[in-house]
């Protein structure tokens, strides 16, 4: 019994990653909290910006310019967060687990099912709140490059789908 639906439209960006005798079992995105953080420095410095813009700061259309282009400047990092934020995936696969980061410079770090001796998910409240948690794994090797993988959304289902995975009958 799946208690995660397999999405079976893992974009091309994934698929490139996979061996063929791998079947994929499950690939998501993180959870949209990691935009948090991005959201709130665009609407406080929106807020910033817009009282500034009532101030004697921004007497001249210079001043008042510059204010708005640093505004804006925010702006354009926040849709490049959002733009890294919609290719990256965790993958869970028959054999091992990926997590594929980076819009320009891709990095895909993996660990075989095999391999991981210790496996545990962290909720904080704001996680419980908005539905995501944090993937810590260990495995008999030293420094790995899979080790916490944050904002896992459903990691009560995704933790069983795994475990599963790796304690096969």
């Amino acid at each position: 019994m799946r208690l995660v639906a397999s999405s079976n439209s893992a974009p091309a960006s994934v698929n490139r990653y996979l061996l063929p005798h791998e079947q994929d079992v499950v690939t998501i995105r993180r959870h949209p909290a990691v935009l948090v953080g991005p959201v709130g420095a665009v609407l406080g410095t929106l807020i910033v910006a817009g009282f500034l813009s009532n101030t004697q700061l921004a007497d001249t259309p210079a001043a008042l310019a510059i204010i708005w282009w640093l505004w804006l400047l925010v702006l354009v990092w926040f849709v490049w967060q959002v733009a890294e934020w919609s290719v990256d995936y965790f993958v869970i696969t028959s054999a091992r687990l990926l997590l594929t980061t980076g819009l320009i410079t891709r990095q895909v770090n993996m660990m075989p099912l095999g391999k991981v001796t210790d496996m545990r998910f962290e909720r904080t409240l704001m996680g419980r709140f908005l539905g995501y948690g944090t993937f810590v794994m260990e495995s008999a090797g030293q420094d790995q490059a899979l080790s916490k993988i944050a904002f896992i959304p459903y990691p009560e289902q995704l933790y069983l789908e795994v475990v599963g995975l790796i304690f096969k009958e």
